[in-house]
């Protein structure tokens, strides 16, 4: 009986000494939020012509993307489509669009979509005669709103907003303006740049948005008359110059 206890008051004093030396740990309880925070994004699918999408796979856009675009080498068909679905419901708006050239297809995406993942599912057709799907993923988090510089905030909103090309850097790079808002772009460098839309090399996201080589001095200029962000970057060789607009109302 005295072995009993002298084990069990053993077996409590070493009890005792490890929550001593290793205090109990709260239980964890996981934490909700939204998608964007911290997307999973899946593999993209590309197909055998495609060149290039926008927005890119796996980028995470502070406003809704004004459209969704796939670029191909090839003539694209009208019967090709696009589909940018999030949890089952679908954001695209209208029709499937096919621009001139026949090698870029579009569609509008739905301005007041929420924050979160979003997956992007097309069909291009060929003039050749075949079809093939592919795939994407881009992400919305509108807290990223608040890298930008605000130009929406100021008392006294200019009709203009200036960025200066200089030292190989758009100055400044991130700028959030309101709708109509003309930005103009200055080289005030020692070489040429350009401004050109995403995403490289097909430029197609916004297609105004793309100058000529821009000489020292000279300036190019585009009014923004649709909320959403506009991802830019410079084509000159070489370059990793990059920058964007975020328009609101």
């Amino acid at each position: 009986m005295k072995n009993a206890i002298a084990i069990t008051l053993c077996v409590l004093a070493v009890i005792a000494a490890t929550r001593i030396l290793i205090p109990p740990q709260p239980l964890s309880t996981p934490t909700g939020g939204s998608q964007a925070e911290h997307p999973v994004f899946e593999h993209a699918v590309k197909i055998a012509h495609w060149i290039s999408n926008a927005p890119k796979h796996s980028s995470i856009f502070a406003a809704p993307p004004v459209n969704v675009v796939v670029d191909a080498d090839v003539g694209i068909t009208e019967q090709s489509s696009i589909s940018i679905n999030k949890n089952g419901q679908e954001y695209g708006r209208g029709d499937t669009a096919i621009d001139a050239n026949k090698k870029t297809m579009r569609r509008k995406m739905d301005a007041a979509a929420p924050d979160g993942l979003y997956s992007v599912r097309y069909r291009a057709c060929w003039t050749e005669g075949n079809c093939e799907n592919g795939s994407f993923q881009f992400a919305i988090d509108r807290r990223l709103a608040g890298n930008f510089e605000d130009h929406v905030g100021r008392p006294d909103i200019p009709p203009d907003i200036g960025i200066s090309i200089e030292n190989n850097a758009f100055v400044p790079k991130m700028i959030r303006i309101r709708k109509h808002t003309r930005v103009i772009w200055t080289n005030n460098d020692t070489v040429d740049h350009s401004v050109n839309t995403d995403t490289y090399p097909s430029n197609s996201y916004f297609p105004k948005q793309n100058s000529i080589a821009l000489k020292p001095k000279e300036a190019f200029e585009v009014v923004f008359s649709e909320v959403g962000e506009y991802p830019y970057h410079d084509n000159s060789p070489g370059d990793k110059m990059i920058g964007s607009i975020l328009v609101e109302e």
